[in-house]
Parts: C-alpha cells; sequence; structure tokens
C-alpha cells in the first residue's frame, strides 16, 4: 500500500501542468507562459474479483459551451496487461443513460469495463460532462457533440498518460462502442474523428439503441404520447435549453408535478433513472409536459426541435467510406424508436460506406426488463463476437454471466 501511494505520489507530480518562465523582458520580469493542463491520476485501485486495473483520471477537454473544463474519466485493463505484456488494443467505451452521481466510471460503475477484463484490451471511459469532476453542472445529456468531445479527448489523454506510465498497446486496434445515450456517443464519435482527427482510425464501431436521429424521436414520443422512460425526455429538454440557450421558462416546458420537483428529482442527481421514472408516475408525455411542448406549431416547440436538429446524426456529416459500423436496435422499443437506426443506416449507406452492418428485429424481453433494456443483450453479444473475431481469441467469460 506504501508502495502505491508513492507510486501516485510521483505519477502526480510528473502529469501535472504547471507554468513554464521564459526569458525576461528589459525590466527584468519574467513572461510567464501558460502551459495546458495535461491528465493527472486520481487514483488507482484493483478490483480483486475482476482481476481489473482501475486508473481514475482529470483531463482537458471542454465544456458543451466550448470553453476549457477538466473532465475526469477512467482507465481500465485486466491483470493480462502489464508494462511487459501490451494489450491487444484500445476500447473507446461510452457509457449509457445514468442519473445518480455515484453512477459514473470514476465513482466505480464499471460494470461493463469489468467485464471487459480478460479480452486484453484496454478500455477508456468518460464520465461526460455532468459527472465526475463536473458533477455540480447539470449534464449534457444526449448532446452527442458534446459527449463525444468528452470521450475523444479522454481517449487521446489515456494514451498519452499510459505511455508515460509505461504501458504499451497494438496501437492498429481501436474499438469504440455504446448502447442507448452510449450508442449516440458512439456515432458522434465516428462524426467527430472523421471530421477533425486524421490520424485516428476506429477499427470498429458498435452502436445499440441510441437516439441518432432526436428529433424524430421526439416526434414520435408527441404522435404517441408515449415515452418509455419519461426520465429521458425531461433530461433531454433541460440539458437542450440549458447548452443551446433557448431561455425557454420550465414553466413553459413542464407541468406539474414534474415542475416542481426537477431539482429534487433531477438536478440534484440524487436518485436512478428508474426512481425518477416512478416519480414522475406515468408513461404519457401529455401529463408531464405542457400543451405547448406537444404542438409542434408552437413557437416552443420549434425552438426546441431546431436545438434537437443539432443533435441530428443523420444528416450534415460525411463519414470515411472505409469505416466499419454494426447497428443494433430492438424493434418494440419504445424508449428509443428502432427508426433512429434505420434512418442512421440509411444515411450512412447513401454517404458510401459499405461495411456497415443492421442487425434489427423483435429480440424478445428478458424477465420483466423492456424492450430498450433487453435489446442491450442482443448488442452485446453482437459487439462481443466481433471483437473476438478481430482479435482472434475465444470468448473470456461464461456469455450467461450477461443475463
Amino acid at each position: 500500500m506504501k508502495q502505491l501511494k508513492l507510486w501516485m505520489f510521483a505519477a502526480i507530480l510528473c502529469l501535472c501542468g504547471a507554468a513554464t518562465f521564459t526569458s525576461c523582458t528589459n525590466d527584468d520580469e519574467p513572461i510567464v507562459t501558460p502551459v495546458v493542463p495535461k491528465a493527472r491520476v486520481t487514483a488507482v485501485y484493483h478490483i480483486d474479483q475482476a482481476k481489473t486495473t482501475v486508473i481514475n483520471m482529470e483531463y482537458p477537454s471542454v465544456d458543451p459551451f466550448g470553453k476549457p473544463a477538466m473532465l475526469s474519466g477512467t482507465i481500465t485493463f485486466g491483470d493480462e496487461v502489464t508494462k511487459e505484456a501490451p494489450a491487444r488494443g484500445l476500447l473507446l467505451y461510452n457509457h449509457f443513460t445514468v442519473y445518480r452521481a455515484d453512477q459514473c466510471p470514476t465513482m466505480g460503475d464499471l460494470k461493463v469495463e469489468a467485464l471487459m477484463s480478460g479480452s486484453g484490451l484496454i478500455t477508456i471511459s468518460s464520465d461526460y460532462y455532468g459527472f465526475g469532476s463536473t458533477a455540480d453542472k447539470l449534464q449534457a445529456y444526449c448532446i452527442p457533440s458534446a459527449n463525444a468531445q468528452a470521450s475523444v479527448d479522454a481517449l487521446l489523454a489515456a494514451k498519452e498518460l499510459l505511455t508515460s506510465l509505461g504501458y504499451s498497446w497494438n496501437d492498429n486496434i481501436l474499438f469504440n462502442a455504446g448502447y442507448s445515450e452510449g450508442g449516440q456517443t458512439a456515432m458522434a464519435v465516428v462524426r467527430l474523428i472523421d471530421e477533425k482527427y486524421p490520424d485516428l482510425h476506429l477499427t470498429y464501431t458498435f452502436a445499440g439503441g441510441g437516439p441518432h436521429d432526436i428529433p424524430e424521436t421526439y416526434r414520435q414520443f408527441i404522435e404517441s404520447d408515449v415515452t418509455g422512460m419519461p426520465s429521458t425526455v425531461i433530461n433531454v429538454l433541460l440539458a437542450y435549453n440549458e447548452y443551446f440557450q433557448l431561455g425557454i421558462p420550465r414553466s413553459d416546458i413542464f407541468m406539474e408535478p414534474v415542475l416542481s420537483n426537477i431539482d429534487e428529482w433531477v438536478v440534484s442527481k440524487k436518485y436512478t433513472r428508474e426512481e425518477i421514472d416512478a416519480f414522475v408516475g406515468t408513461l404519457s408525455m401529455s401529463k408531464f409536459a405542457t400543451p405547448a411542448m406537444l404542438d409542434l406549431e408552437s413557437s416552443i416547440s420549434k425552438k426546441f426541435m431546431a436545438a434537437l436538429e443539432n443533435g441530428n446524426l443523420c444528416k450534415g456529416w460525411t463519414p470515411r467510406k472505409d469505416e466499419n459500423i454494426i447497428l443494433v436496435h430492438h424493434t418494440e422499443d419504445i424508449t428509443v424508436p428502432v427508426e433512429n437506426t434505420q434512418n442512421l443506416y440509411a444515411f450512412l449507406k447513401e454517404q458510401g460506406v459499405e461495411n456497415v452492418r443492421l442487425y434489427v428485429g423483435d429480440f424478445g424481453t428478458l424477465g420483466n426488463n423492456p424492450a430498450h433494456e433487453s435489446g442491450a443483450i442482443m448488442f452485446a453479444g453482437t459487439a462481443l463476437a466481433t471483437v473476438c473475431e478481430i482479435l482472434d481469441i475465444d470468448l473470456w467469460f461464461n456469455i450467461f454471466d450477461l443475463l
């Protein structure tokens, strides 16, 4: 334990940014040249049961407005990866919807990351803006540009940090994966890399159950007056109103009892998604959204729809033709309608992406879980099978561990 603490202290000293002094002026006053902060280790620990090492970090990125911010993320790898034994590659894992503050990766919610232990991959996960080091901020929920930047910056920071700590990996393998909000983020990562990071190449992207066409999703919720998870709609409206600076009063968006309880139920980050949905107590949009929000011709709805178009991944960008992408979606999903993935697939094919595979269907339900959660099982199985094929390894755990 003493050696671990000393190692962490040394790492922090080495990785923290500091100001450097350059030549002096004629008045002998030093000119301070600011140094961009570097990623720094905030915690290191080992999960014995999962045989997984965890490195928490803070790293430089930006907030949803594009201003500099220090975000937090996690690096995980199994015991088979050491400084002497390089990893098989990297996995950028984009987490799904969470609401309670302790459900983010750096707070220890590492179910997927621990599952990847034994793959020989190093997994990198961002908390996204609004969790971890920015837990006091409203989360940038389902804002793909913000979450993708957080993830890509975590990837770049982790690579630099791991190298400085003496770890190595097969740099030709970089997987990118996520389900639900994470699926949306995974595809936003593809867009961001294709537009701004020509030196990065994704081996394979796995995106399941994501709200890729978020305006279409909202239109469907209004038309059907049903949403599988009311908490997600509430959180989307809060985030887009805040970070696209729409300036719409909450009283024009929400009805009681949601209106009076938003800060406690959602903004406080005290409760899980299931608990918030139980507080709302209905799947009917008309029971918690105002008539103006349900009228697509109202000025308020038009403002929101214009903002939601900024999160539409089914238009407005040019993907690389050599991207390898697998899309998975449950056709009975009422939380994220299947049209999201169907529209994205059509867009990618129109753009000339040849190796994009679509898996949609009624995959059944697992126990009492609705279609959205059950679709995650099909997604995980498809992604893991592809990873094993590419790495030429056998599945490293019992598939029934997913159930």
